[in-house]
């Protein structure tokens, strides 16, 4: 049970209850706003948490009131067992929504495993519905294999299945439209996401808005403002019958930050306090010297209290030089 006395609250009176936990920085494919080609900058394995350093954390962040997890990468399916952190993580008093990001590729292979396991939503990432723009924008040819992985999520029968897009400066309106339609066919929540200025990838990709392409679908699709907010930044439009729903992610554009509710934890044990800042706080090295339960959810409180007020991606667009997937998705 938590006491409402140990809530995380930062220095600016936002609650933390959401985690986004890393547990690899490997990914097999090489999207070109995330991750640069020939890039081997990995964080060495004996430096990744192991899944009992993670449910310690995890279960600390439970008892101060986090009470959504979201587990990413890299890419997540990359971790050996997984299904096995996603079980014992379910079993973690306080949590009552584990999600997991996932560009995919292995997801056929994993869907049910993860789903048994108790994992509650999936977001999968695809930025395109046409093979070429698809292997353009990751660098290989594995659109069928995504496919079939949203196929095996929707057999499997997860709470809530999203489509992550991240909306780049060569999007067009037809590959939108494409993936609209194809989310409504199937039932999926589709989002479009603002590129962020996030290591040299982020900054070569260009800056992108999506206020023209949240009116054009607004208005072709008869969308309606919902006031429905899932733990994340993304706000909603919704078809007139409930059944479709429509999210824009807009960190360049109109951000989010007075309401951000939201931590990193790296695979190797870092805490980062905002994707556009450099504030972070290590657990690892006190993870390793026995530090107990008590003191690790004191140095959790005194992390969160350097969480900086906003990013600053639009003022200071070279900041940020590590690479999304070195912070946590």
């Amino acid at each position: 049970m938590v006491d409402s006395a140990s809530h995380l609250t930062d220095p600016f009176g936002r609650r933390i209850n959401y985690l986004r936990l890393s547990v690899t920085d490997r990914c097999d494919l090489r999207c070109h706003y995330c991750m640069p080609v020939g890039f081997s900058d990995y964080e060495i394995p004996d430096n990744w948490l192991t899944f009992e350093e993670i449910e310690r954390v995890v279960n600390a962040f439970a008892k101060l009131g986090v009470n959504a997890v979201r587990v990413t990468g890299g890419e997540p399916l990359l971790r050996k067992d997984l299904a096995t952190l996603i079980s014992n993580l379910s079993r973690i008093n306080g949590l009552s929504d584990i999600s997991l990001s996932t560009n995919g590729t292995q997801l056929a292979r994993y869907a049910k495993d993860l789903k048994t396991a108790g994992l509650h939503r999936i977001n999968v990432s695809l930025d395109s519905l046409d093979p070429i723009e698809f292997s353009n924008v990751c660098g290989r040819d594995v659109l069928n294999k995504v496919l079939m992985g949203l196929t095996a999520a929707q057999e499997s029968e997860f709470d809530l299945i999203k489509i992550n897009t991240v909306y780049s400066p060569n999007t067009s309106i037809e590959t939108i439209e494409n993936l609209v339609e194809y989310s409504i066919r199937n039932r999926f929540t589709l989002r479009l996401i603002e590129v962020m200025p996030v290591g040299n990838t982020g900054r070569s990709t260009g800056p992108t808005h999506l206020d023209r392409v949240k009116k054009h679908c607004q208005s072709k699709y008869n969308l309606v403002e919902s006031i429905d907010r899932g733990p994340g930044p993304a706000k909603y439009l919704v078809s007139a019958d409930g059944k479709f729903k429509m999210g824009f992610i807009t960190p360049m554009s109109s951000h989010f930050c007075d309401t951000c509710n939201r931590v990193r934890l790296s695979v190797d044990g870092t805490i980062y306090l905002c994707l556009g800042q450099n504030d972070k706080y290590e657990l690892r090295p006190l993870l390793r010297s026995g530090i107990s339960d008590e003191d690790l959810m004191e140095a959790i409180r005194l992390a969160v209290t350097y969480k900086p007020e906003r990013h600053e991606f639009n003022e200071h667009p070279d900041k940020i030089i590590r690479i999304m997937a070195k912070t946590g998705g």
